[in-house]
């Protein structure tokens, strides 16, 4: 590993003859600190601060949505912008991001993504308008791409073997309660002090987590880390997923438009360029060997299904329990913690069991169930009760989620060799959030939402019932894919560390470097 550079502070937190912090912080970067020393209780705070920033912005900016469309005056589709730039550049650049972290430095790229997370955070907090609250947002998605695959590479490289599933326990812990009380904590940011605060509330994280990291996490680079960066397969990703959802938002409001098609059919001939590059390049950020895994090629594709559909249901019924129902945004917000307080409490135990009975069933009941909560939202209308209805739906909801998030995250990491099984994780991450944005962009598409839609009680109604059973019929397919394909890995040779999850974003970064004592 890299050795630190001499002013870190040591596992004490003094600062000692600079050789001795020198020695120190090369052990440290070997990975010898102890989750009870004073240096790594230091390296956990940062790490779990850094990764709540993005777990939180997962959860806490969907129930701010019609608050910002209200102060901005503007139509459906700035709020899907909202949504999607960040998603875009961060499904995009979170492969890249990674490969980063291991050349120059995770904690130096760690550090410079929460500065940057926090600095575009600022920007969306202060933007004027609707045009600069995009961009702002796009560039925090470039912010993210750097910040999230560091925190558990720093674990990774800081702690002892010996303690480090108990280091990562607590990161995974820790987080998760933060993602878990993002709905309520967005909620009452909207209510409160205003919808720019979901956003502000970065700015102090990042000043706590940058100068905690720049003093006590050693630096770590993977020394097997070479050849060229594919930034010319990262920007032909991102190119053709911007185009793709340009078309797919402009069309309610444009469906003849020249404009529409060419960006539709330009970003199809770039996916394509994009596969054919992966397939030519040396060093290919997405491999293309990869996927001669049956198995995992069939647990990325029940990935798409089952993202797409979680980043609609949650897009929807954040509107559906504010516009439609009359929750305010902390209302709202309240209203989504069952889903992720089940996943809070019970993602270590479906973990287990997906060990014990193997993957096919969770990852076809899972569905299933997450199918069956959103037949259940249909009876979520004007007037509705939360006890009869809302509370079921998220209840059965955050069963099926908490059945099939584990489990898949298990199965990816056990589907290919385990010198791969950390870019196998960030690919099926990547899939995630590319899903997740398809279905923010293309499913209002789909269910005949206007413009203007969302600012009225009885065409968002009408539109929330048409797109439920669509998100409800992409996971039946995702189920059925499980069933008849997903067979036991013949060697689980990769366990997945982050034992408790609640981002309804993607699943979690795993690094792939616990391997099986079985």
């Amino acid at each position: 590993m890299a050795e630190s550079p001499p002013d870190d502070a040591s596992a004490t937190g003094s600062t000692p003859h600079p050789q001795s912090t020198k020695d120190a912080a090369q052990g440290a970067s070997q990975g010898v600190l102890r989750v009870a020393s004073r240096q790594g209780r230091w390296v956990l705070l940062t790490t779990i601060l850094g990764s709540s920033m993005a777990l939180l912005d997962s959860t806490v900016v969907n129930v701010a949505l019609p608050r910002i469309g209200d102060d901005f005056d503007t139509d459906l589709a700035v709020l899907q912008w909202t949504l999607t730039a960040y998603m875009l550049s961060l499904a995009g650049l979170i492969l890249l991001g990674g490969a980063l972290g291991d050349r120059f430095g995770r904690r130096r790229v760690f550090v410079i993504g929460t500065i940057w997370f926090a600095a575009a955070s600022m920007l969306c907090g202060l933007a004027p308008n609707a045009g600069v609250l995009i961009a702002a947002r796009a560039l925090q998605g470039v912010g993210g791409a750097l910040l999230t695959p560091g925190s558990l590479a720093l674990i990774q490289g800081s702690f002892h073997t010996d303690d480090r599933a108990r280091a990562v326990g607590l990161w995974s812990g820790f987080g998760g309660v933060g993602a878990a009380v993002g709905p309520f904590l967005g909620g009452w940011l909207v209510d409160g002090p205003g919808w720019r605060w979901v956003f502000l509330i970065n700015v102090p994280l990042a000043a706590l987590c940058v100068p905690v990291a720049l003093r006590h996490v050693p630096e770590t680079r993977d020394p097997a880390a070479h050849g060229r960066f594919d930034v010319l397969g990262a920007a032909l990703g991102a190119a053709a997923l911007a185009l793709v959802t340009y078309a797919l938002i402009a069309a309610p409001g444009h469906s003849a438009s020249p404009v529409v098609f060419g960006a539709a059919a330009a970003g199809l001939v770039l996916a394509a360029v994009f596969v054919h590059t992966e397939r030519t390049r040396p060093d290919p950020m997405l491999p293309p060997s990869l996927f001669a895994s049956r198995l995992f090629t069939t647990v990325n594709l029940v990935t798409l299904c089952v993202y797409a559909a979680f980043g609609g249901f949650f897009f929807f019924t954040a509107l559906q329990l504010q516009v439609v129902v009359g929750y305010s945004a902390l209302g709202a917000g309240t209203a989504l913690l069952p889903t992720t307080v089940l996943m809070l409490l019970f993602s270590a135990k479906s973990g287990e069991l997906g060990q014990r009975i193997g993957p096919r069933i969770p990852l076809t009941a899972g569905p299933l169930f997450c199918a069956a909560a959103m037949l259940l939202m249909l009876r979520v209308g004007p007037h509705a009760s939360y006890v009869r209805d809302v509370l079921p739906a998220l209840l059965v909801m955050g069963t099926g989620m908490v059945t099939l998030v584990a489990p898949l995250t298990a199965t990816v990491l056990a589907s290919v060799d385990v010198s791969r099984a950390g870019l196998a994780s960030g690919i099926n991450n990547a899939a995630a959030r590319a899903a997740g944005l398809i279905a923010v962009a293309g499913l209002p598409l789909l269910a005949g939402v206007g413009p203007e839609a969302y600012r009225s009680v009885t065409e968002f109604d009408s539109a929330f019932r048409r797109a439920m059973p669509l998100c409800a019929a992409v996971l039946v397919l995702g189920a059925l894919i499980a069933f008849f394909a997903v067979r036991a890995p013949r060697a689980e040779r990769c366990h997945a560390e982050c034992k408790v999850h609640c981002g309804v974003g993607a699943p979690p970064l795993e690094t792939g470097a616990q391997t099986s004592t079985d």
